[in-house]
C-alpha cells in the first residue's frame, strides 16, 4: 500500500481530547501529528496573588485522578519556598497516600482503558456483560485508593487535609489499621489481576529512548528525589529548568519538552527502568515471572510497568502503615514558615514526574508559578514512537495501523486535560 490517510478525531479511552493525523504518500510519511486540541486552563495565572497556603488546594483541582500527586508537588514546592522541613512521620503518611493514588490510577487505566483493546471491544461497557467479575474486581480495586484518601486526607479526591508543614488532622491508630485491613483484603483481587494480565500479549515496538524519573536513596522514588536520566545525569529537583526545556509546537495546545535527547519518556516504564532494583519482593517476582528484565524498551510495556507498580505500592503501603503504627506516642505539630522566597518541588504521579515552582513575595503571596505536567513531557516521545510504529506497520491496512496508533497513545496513559493547563499568551 503506497498511500493512505488516518484522521482520528478525538482518541477514545484517554483523559481529555487529542487527535491523530497521519498522511502517507508513496510509502513515505508526509505528515504525522498528535494534536492536543483542549483549551488551556491557566492554573499558573490562577495562583498569582494567592497566599502560599492556598496553592495545594487550588492545584489539586488540575486533575481528578492524580489530585494527591499535584498536592504533593505543590506542597514540596511551597515547603522549599518557606524553609519548612517536614518530620519523618509526615513523610511516611504522604507516601502512604501516594501509594493509594497510584494503585487506583493504574487500575483505572489497565482495566477500563487498556483491557478493552485485548478483548476486542470498544469500551469497558461490553465487558460488564461478558466478563462481569473482571469489571467488579476493577471497581473494588479502584475504590481502594479513594477510600485511603478519604480516611487519611479527608476526601476521596482533592484532599483537604494535606498541607505545607504537615496534616490538618493526624489519623487515629484505628484509622491506619483500617487502611491496612483494606489493603490486605485486596490481595486476592491483585493476584487475579496478575493472572489476567499474564495472558495479554503486548504489541512489539522498539525505539531508543531517554527515560527520566526521580531517584531517592533506599526506595523506589515516588514522593520526591533527584532528577535522574537513563543517559546518566542526576541532579536535585530545583535544577529542573536546567535539565528540561519546553517549546511551543503549532499543532498542540500543550508544549513539547526535551531533556538530553530530543524527546524522553516519563511514567511507570521510566520509573521502573531507573528504580527497578528498589521494587518490593512481590513486584520484583512478578516482573521476573513475566520474563521481563529492565530496561523495558517497548512503550506498550508501560502498562506492564503499571501492573508491577500496583504490586509494589500495595506492599509499600502496608509497610508504611506498620511504620506509622510503630511510632507510638507521636504528637503531630504543623511546621511553620521560616522565610518567603522561591521554591521548586518534584513528585512522581502515576503518569510521571511532576514539577511545581512558586515564587513568593514578602507577604507570602505567589507572584510567579510554573507547573510542568508528565503528559506534556511525553508528547514528543509519543509522536516519535508513532513514526516508528507507522514505519513498522507498512503494508498493513489503514484500519489496523489506526488501531495500533490508538493503542500506542493509550499505553502512555495520557492525561491531556492536565497537559493543556497553560499556554503562553502574548498581547501586542
Amino acid at each position: 500500500m503506497k498511500g493512505y490517510e488516518i484522521n482520528v478525531h478525538h482518541i477514545t479511552r484517554v483523559e481529555g481530547h487529542g487527535n491523530v493525523v497521519v498522511n502517507v504518500r508513496d510509502g513515505r510519511i508526509e505528515d504525522l501529528r498528535l494534536e492536543i486540541v483542549e483549551a488551556p486552563r491557566f492554573f499558573e495565572v490562577m495562583l498569582e496573588g494567592r497566599k502560599w497556603d492556598e496553592a495545594a488546594s487550588i492545584t489539586a483541582r488540575i486533575c481528578g485522578i492524580c489530585a494527591i500527586g499535584h498536592t504533593m508537588a505543590s506542597i514540596l514546592a511551597s515547603e522549599d519556598a518557606l524553609g519548612i522541613v517536614p518530620d519523618e512521620e509526615t513523610k511516611l503518611l504522604r507516601k502512604l497516600l501516594i501509594d493509594g493514588e497510584t494503585i487506583q490510577s493504574h487500575i483505572l487505566h489497565l482495566y477500563f482503558l487498556v483491557a478493552p483493546d485485548f478483548f476486542n471491544v470498544g469500551s469497558v461497557i461490553p465487558l460488564a456483560g461478558t466478563h462481569p467479575e473482571v469489571v467488579k474486581r476493577a471497581l473494588r480495586l479502584k475504590k481502594l485508593g479513594n477510600e485511603i484518601c478519604e480516611i487519611l486526607a479527608g476526601r476521596k479526591i482533592h484532599p483537604i487535609g494535606v498541607l505545607p508543614g504537615g496534616f490538618a488532622r493526624w489519623p487515629l491508630p484505628e484509622e491506619i489499621l483500617r487502611v491496612r485491613k483494606i489493603l490486605e483484603d485486596a490481595r486476592p483481587d491483585l493476584e487475579a489481576t496478575v493472572e489476567l494480565f499474564k495472558t495479554l500479549k503486548m504489541p512489539e515496538l522498539e525505539r531508543k529512548t531517554e527515560y527520566v524519573a526521580l531517584k531517592a536513596p533506599g526506595e523506589y522514588a515516588f514522593y520526591t528525589g533527584d532528577i535522574a536520566s537513563s543517559l546518566g545525569k542526576v541532579t536535585p529537583p530545583q535544577t529542573y529548568l536546567d535539565r528540561i526545556s519546553e517549546r511551543v509546537v503549532s499543532h498542540s495546545a500543550a508544549k513539547h519538552v526535551k531533556a538530553q535527547a530530543e524527546s524522553y519518556a516519563v511514567g511507570a516504564r521510566a520509573r521502573l527502568n531507573i528504580n527497578h532494583e528498589m521494587l518490593r519482593p512481590w513486584a520484583k517476582g512478578v516482573l521476573k515471572a513475566l520474563g521481563l528484565k529492565p530496561p523495558l524498551t517497548n512503550p506498550f510495556h508501560n502498562n506492564t510497568a503499571q501492573l508491577i507498580e500496583v504490586l509494589h505500592c500495595y506492599e509499600n503501603a502496608i509497610e508504611m502503615c506498620d511504620e506509622l503504627l510503630a511510632r507510638k506516642g507521636y504528637v503531630h505539630r504543623m511546621k511553620q514558615p521560616t522565610k518567603y522566597g522561591r521554591g521548586a518541588g518534584a513528585s512522581e504521579v502515576p503518569r510521571g514526574v511532576l514539577f511545581h515552582d512558586y515564587t513568593l513575595d514578602a507577604d507570602g503571596r505567589i507572584t510567579k508559578a510554573n507547573c510542568i505536567i508528565p503528559t506534556g513531557q511525553n508528547l514528543a516521545n509519543i509522536e516519535a514512537d508513532m513514526h516508528t510504529l507507522v514505519g513498522q506497520m507498512a503494508g498493513r491496512e489503514p484500519q489496523e495501523i489506526q488501531r495500533g496508533l490508538e493503542m500506542l497513545v493509550r499505553a502512555y496513559d495520557p492525561c491531556i486535560s492536565c497537559a493543556t493547563h497553560f499556554l503562553e499568551v502574548r498581547f501586542v
